[in-house]
């Protein structure tokens, strides 16, 4: 299946695009896409505090993700 990941921030940077589409085994949830990420951009892995949306709901790692899923990556945001 193909999940539509939209990248804010950082994560743009990283992925180098801010809309992108990844292919995951039916069944795959949020910590499987975070891991594919990892492997995929090494440097994804240094976003310790990074929430994921999907479908415009804040998702837990064991969500499970099915197609046509929107995913929203969301940096740490800093400033006062």
């Amino acid at each position: 299946m193909k999940v539509k990941i939209l990248c804010f921030g950082i994560t743009k940077e990283i992925l180098g695009d801010f809309e992108k589409e990844v292919e995951l085994a039916d069944g795959s949830t949020v910590d499987i896409l975070k891991a594919k990420l990892i492997v995929d951009y090494p440097s994804f892995s240094k976003l310790t505090s990074l929430r994921i949306a999907v479908n415009e709901e804040y998702g837990d790692g064991a969500l499970v993700l099915t197609e046509r899923d929107e995913v929203v990556l969301i940096p740490p945001v800093s400033g006062g």
